[in-house]
């Protein structure tokens, strides 16, 4: 049996496409806090939300979370 998109429900699909971004950028976050700037494994986190979210999810995350109103804790 093969999976393909279109026998993913959508709703499925679009919360991981959610979802990755998201992760990607919070991990990034803890991993910088947790291992510094200059860590370089913290870079692939960095890399992968910067491939995979747009631009406007990008400026809203940092805005939350300079104004402290990301919806998730960046403590490592």
């Amino acid at each position: 049996m093969s999976l393909t998109l279109s026998s993913v429900p959508q709703h499925k699909s679009d919360q991981k496409l959610v979802r990755e971004p998201f992760q990607n950028y919070t991990d990034y976050f803890k991993c910088i806090t947790a291992k510094g700037e200059d860590f370089a494994p913290c870079k692939q986190f960095q890399r992968a939300y910067n491939s995979l979210c747009p631009n406007e999810w990008i400026a809203k995350f940092d805005e939350q979370r300079e104004n402290g109103t990301f919806p998730a804790s960046l403590e490592p």
